[in-house]
């Protein structure tokens, strides 16, 4: 039961990640480009939850997005799905205690994810290779998803340590096996 009403409101917190994503964040961009939202979130989700539910939530928050607002249905959904892997692969690899390793994720994981996105419009939709505008848009995303991530920090502790007792079973060994 605690299972299926967390990942209610998980639905329900893309929801509102969706629309403050396309409506506020609109009127604040830096040179034309909002921080994404969504790769925190399912990264977030990957941490605290486990890989199963990050790849599953993230390829569905992904298709949606991609029916949504994408030029092409799947490069959202895939990337966002490895995006939810890469998050169990960091919550065994780092710490989630630490703002900057919390950080380095999210920077991480918003490289991977545009560079996946990136390649995959080269590769489909004939775009051209820029790499310079590229690496703007790049390092002013980054930079935007960090303040972010910096300033919801707290909650994100919070809610997670909720979710991982949620999803995570602890086996605890007794002294004696």
């Amino acid at each position: 039961m605690k299972k299926t009403l967390s990942i209610i409101i998980l639905i329900i917190s893309f929801f509102i990640i969706y629309f403050l994503q396309s409506n506020f964040f609109s009127f604040f961009t830096i040179a034309g480009t909002k921080p994404n939202l969504f790769v925190i979130f399912v990264l977030f989700i990957g941490l605290f939850a486990g890989k199963k539910l990050g790849l599953v939530l993230g390829i569905i928050f992904g298709f949606f997005l991609d029916i949504v607002i994408g030029r092409q249905i799947g490069i959202s959904g895939i990337m966002l799905g490895v995006i939810g892997l890469i998050g169990e692969y960091f919550d065994k690899s780092f710490s989630k205690e630490s703002r900057i390793t919390i950080m380095l994720m999210i920077i991480g994981s918003t490289i991977i994810y545009e560079i996946g996105c990136y390649a995959f419009n080269i590769i489909t939709l004939d775009v051209n290779f820029e790499i310079i505008s590229f690496s703007k848009i790049l390092l002013i995303e980054v930079l935007y998803n960090v303040l972010i991530t910096i300033i919801i920090y707290p909650i994100m502790q919070r809610l997670g340590h909720n979710l991982e007792e949620i999803f995570k079973i602890k086996n605890i060994l007794t002294r004696y096996f």
